[in-house]
């Protein structure tokens, strides 16, 4: 049971008092924190507990998240009920098509006063940023997010800023009208950790979610249950879980099986994000250790997005369902090299 109530905005850092360490949050405590945004969650969100999961999970791990799926099964609803949970700052970029890149990270105004350029930040500058259909803007607006995921900083007019701590993107696509939207290119697509579809609701679900919804919506009284201090040191405390040599083999002998079989694998960006967010998976377990089980759930979610085949090809969902299949968990270099030297 976890020692978070999600119906308050308990400190956690405050329950943690006289730790030898107090910047280091103990893995427990990181699971009571992923357990507390999750049922939080679960008070709008009704079914989708598994895509709920992954979102955690990367906004552990230090991960961006794209939702993708056809309009009004609850992307955004996802994204604002995340926000909520967390007691930071929230920004919304709804992208259109005549959305310009300083309309995102911000630009330079001058000021008749002080006769000198200020700068004002764009909506980039928050903690949790909603990206509300972001393939509705044309790549150059869509490139403005590039440097913001990957290295936490913007630079406009040869000044470069950071963005606060902690940074996540999470950006909602239209599945449906092609001819209305604009590709993500690769190196975009690259740079969020996962991919994830909502699908429609079952029907149990979809009647408990109109039940919700009479009268005021729950989202307007959802109320944070983590701070910002406590998730920034969760997010610190996922990094110093043990990930040995044989797992970080077997991440990457997953992605070169992809790179072996499409006509463009998973980059080492996409192994790097595999093995952070096993990390996150490892923590929420309440395990300071990673397994390969921990990979295997990340591995669908993470890698087919970064995969491109050609037309003759299976699909990117059929190479990553094949790699886990054909890639042996240990490494059978390692075990001719044990044999020999028996």
């Amino acid at each position: 049971m976890s020692d978070l109530d999600p119906s308050s905005s308990t400190d956690l850092a405050d329950d943690r008092r006289g730790r030898d360490d107090p910047a280091t949050l103990p893995i427990d405590t990181v699971a009571d924190v992923g357990e507390a945004i999750q049922q939080n969650v679960s008070r709008v969100i009704v079914g989708n507990e598994s895509v709920v999961d992954h979102v955690v999970a990367t906004l552990l791990g230090g991960g961006h998240v794209l939702l993708e799926d056809v309009p009004g099964v609850g992307k955004t609803m996802l994204a604002r009920s995340i926000a909520r949970s967390v007691d930071c700052t929230f920004s919304r970029i709804q992208f259109t098509p005549d959305l310009l890149p300083t309309d995102v990270t911000g630009v330079n105004v001058f000021d008749d006063r002080s006769r000198e350029f200020e700068f004002q930040p764009g909506p980039v500058f928050g903690n949790v940023v909603l990206g509300d259909e972001i393939n509705r803007a044309p790549p150059k607006t869509q490139a403005a997010l590039l440097e913001a995921m990957e290295e936490a900083q913007v630079t406009v007019d040869g000044e470069t800023r950071d963005l606060p701590d902690p940074f996540v993107v999470i950006a909602t696509q239209n599945a449906v009208e092609p001819t209305r939207n604009y590709e993500l290119p690769l190196a975009e697509l690259d740079r969020f950790a996962k991919k994830l579809h909502l699908g429609y609701p079952d029907p149990d679900d979809e009647v408990d979610l109109l039940g919700r919804t009479v009268g005021d919506h729950p989202i307007e009284s959802l109320e944070p249950v983590v701070d910002r201090e406590t998730l920034v040191r969760a997010r610190e405390a996922v990094g110093t879980v043990t990930a040995s040599e044989p797992v970080r083999s077997y991440a990457t002998r997953l992605a070169g099986y992809t790179r072996e079989h499409a006509r463009i694998g998973v980059s080492p960006r996409g192994t790097i994000a595999l093995l952070r967010l096993a990390q996150a998976r490892a923590a929420l377990e309440g395990r300071d250790y990673v397994v390969p089980d921990d990979l295997q759930v990340e591995v669908p979610v993470v890698f087919p997005h970064r995969i491109r085949t050609t037309d003759r090809e299976r699909d990117a969902e059929e190479i990553v369902s094949e790699a886990l299949e054909q890639v042996p968990v240990d490494d059978p270099t390692e075990a001719d090299d044990d044999r020999s030297r028996r």
